[in-house]
């Protein structure tokens, strides 16, 4: 006898699970059964595929006319912040951009500031109403970054209360050290980045990645290089945001530190996008940003995946440039401004994503944790197109229901 049946899956979405990220044309083949159903028991999949009465349980879902797919995992995220800066928006209606904000003051020293006068307490209370909606979202796994405290005392504090979301809530985190996220004010950039390396011999051991912004006004290549060399001797596996603003090499960078992921990619440069090709480095995405700051040019995700690249997307949840929880918002930005199809973009938020961070997570098959979600949607090609909405109708982790959508009106 099983714990759980969930029965009448309109459609059952099923990833491949692949011991690496999938690439190119494989990102465009997405397993769907129809008239499914998903057996679990003590947490994890028992069967998932076509509807049979081989089975029994002890409670039944009824998914009539809904759609089943694993849990989404967002793979780039800020999550854990102090204050907030809508103050902003009208500064970047006016045609202001990002490096100008940083260089008054603004971005992301304006959150350092707030961050470092948080408390604890505070800074998890503000963090778990993010987490909260995530979940709601259909999202069981997030990768939270620090880069808001800039000194030992406060990247920690982040870290740790990180940490403490992960032990509180039916999600897994991954934890990711972002020390060289910005140069505090009055600081040097070589000084602070010897800090920030010396500092890794004590993240390390709450943290599984190291990652680094590269770009114009904030850390040059070699910099960054020299800030990944000494992440990788550490044993920290590395990220870096690259090539956001300005092609300066950053996805090189990735490809030649054997970096997990590379992320932002706006500005990547021919060559680097090439070399994804023979490389296992995923391309997270985050067109949410791009958006949310008023350009017109996003990531070239269309020539990546035609040159057999590995590609992800992610919120970029942050008080600054992606003011969002909606991972499937992001889903249906890359369908109208990224050009992806439905199944790319499925396997993007999925199995992909879970490369992207190293998480076991993003598809369902027998033995895998049953982390899913049911959703309200008719076909999986629906939720990119019906944008700015919830369609998560339940989501369940580990064998257990943590989110049901309220009835109707």
């Amino acid at each position: 006898m099983n714990d759980t049946i969930i029965r009448n899956i309109k459609s059952l979405i099923l990833p491949k699970k692949t011991d690496r990220p999938l690439k190119g044309h494989e990102m465009d083949e997405l397993n769907i059964i129809d008239d499914a159903m998903v057996v679990i028991d003590s947490g994890e999949i028992v069967y998932a595929g076509a509807a049979t009465d081989g089975y029994e349980s002890e409670e039944t879902i009824d998914a009539s006319g809904m759609i089943v797919s694993p849990a989404l995992v967002d793979p780039h995220t800020h999550v854990v912040h102090g204050g907030s800066r809508e103050h902003e928006m009208a500064l970047k209606r006016q045609g202001v951009d990002y490096l100008t904000i940083l260089e008054k003051g603004g971005g992301i020293l304006n959150t350092v500031e707030q961050t470092r006068k948080a408390t604890h307490e505070a800074l998890f209370d503000k963090a778990a109403k993010n987490i909260t909606r995530m979940i709601q979202h259909g999202v069981l796994t997030v990768e939270s970054k620090s880069g808001y405290g800039l000194d030992r005392e406060n990247e920690i504090k982040q870290l740790n209360v990180s940490r403490e979301i992960a032990e509180k809530f039916p999600i897994e985190m991954k934890h990711t050290f972002l020390g060289p996220h910005a140069i505090p004010r009055g600081a040097d950039s070589e000084t602070f980045l010897n800090e920030m390396i010396e500092l890794l011999d004590e993240v390390k051991d709450v943290s599984d990645f190291a990652d680094i912004f590269c770009e114009t006004g904030v850390f040059t290549i070699d910099q960054s290089r020299r800030y990944m060399e000494a992440a990788n001797e550490k044993g920290l596996r590395v990220k870096i945001h690259a090539d956001e603003i300005d092609p300066l090499g950053g996805l090189e960078l990735a490809i030649e530190q054997n970096a997990i992921s590379a992320d932002h990619l706006v500005a990547a440069s021919e060559t680097g996008k090439s070399m994804l090709k023979d490389s296992d480095t995923v391309a997270v995405l985050l067109p949410g940003t791009t958006f949310y700051l008023g350009k017109d040019k996003f990531a070239d995700a269309r020539g990546m995946l035609d040159n057999d690249a590995a590609v992800s997307l992610a919120t970029d949840y942050n008080p600054g440039s992606c003011v969002t929880d909606n991972l499937q918002m992001i889903m249906a930005i890359a369908g109208l401004k990224l050009k992806m199809t439905p199944n790319e973009i499925w396997n993007a938020v999925t199995v992909n994503a879970a490369h992207a961070i190293g998480a076991d997570r993003g598809t369902m098959e027998e033995g895998d944790a049953a982390n899913l979600v049911i959703w309200d949607a008719p076909n999986h090609e629906y939720i990119p197109y019906h944008y700015g909405v919830n369609h998560a109708h339940t989501v369940v982790a580990d064998g257990r229901v943590v989110y049901e959508r309220p009835g109707l009106l």
